[in-house]
């Protein structure tokens, strides 16, 4: 466990989980264009510091692959070194894919963040699963979306009183810094204005 029992994101323990965010979901939702946002400057960030992500896919075959935009930011990491974990599922609850379960393991962390589509569907039944699994659960709520307002909001509050801590994508990248006046924070600037 972290030193701030898991309420600030650690570089050392920290993975980050990308739900969904795939071509035909991004497409019905009103606040994708942040959404994806969001997600691409946690990757970014995420690598920066040298922690996994974990990105999953619900039923590719209906939904279709991970938004491009989103997609071509991943394998530029991979490609450059950065641990990039992907998983197929057809459980709304990630914690319920075997596979899911078997690469957060081999990640060696103890604390996730979390981004993605739909809140009230897949992010609140994975982040209320690996809660309950004693893991410190962090959601960026400003890189998450339902296709319905009401519903994400109704979702952060059920988070909220399950111990998971909501938070913001910038906090969480700085979080990770977690210092000014070095490379890494001119590198963290650089991903902030995109």
């Amino acid at each position: 466990m972290t030193d701030s029992n898991g309420l600030l994101a650690d570089r050392n323990e920290a993975a980050l989980v990308l739900i969904d965010l795939q071509e035909r979901l991004v497409a019905v939702m009103d606040e994708r264009e942040r959404v994806l946002a969001g997600a691409v400057r946690l990757a970014r960030t995420f690598a920066l510091v040298g922690a996994p992500i974990i990105v999953t896919r619900q039923y590719p075959q209906g939904l279709g692959s991970t938004e491009p935009v989103l997609e071509t930011a991943l394998l530029e990491l991979a490609e450059a070194g950065s641990r990039v974990l992907g998983v197929d599922k057809t459980t709304f609850c990630c914690s319920r894919e075997p596979a899911f379960l078997e690469a957060l393991s081999a990640t060696g962390r103890s604390q996730v963040v979390i981004a993605g589509m739909e809140t009230h569907i897949c992010v609140a039944q994975t982040a209320l699963d690996l809660a309950g699994r004693s893991l410190s659960v962090q959601v960026a709520a400003d890189a998450c979306c339902s296709r319905d307002r009401v519903m994400h909001e109704i979702a952060l509050d059920r988070m909220r009183c399950a111990n998971v801590v909501v938070t913001a994508t910038e906090s969480v990248m700085y979080e990770l810094v977690g210092r000014a006046a070095t490379e890494e924070f001119k590198s963290l600037l650089r991903i902030v204005k995109g």
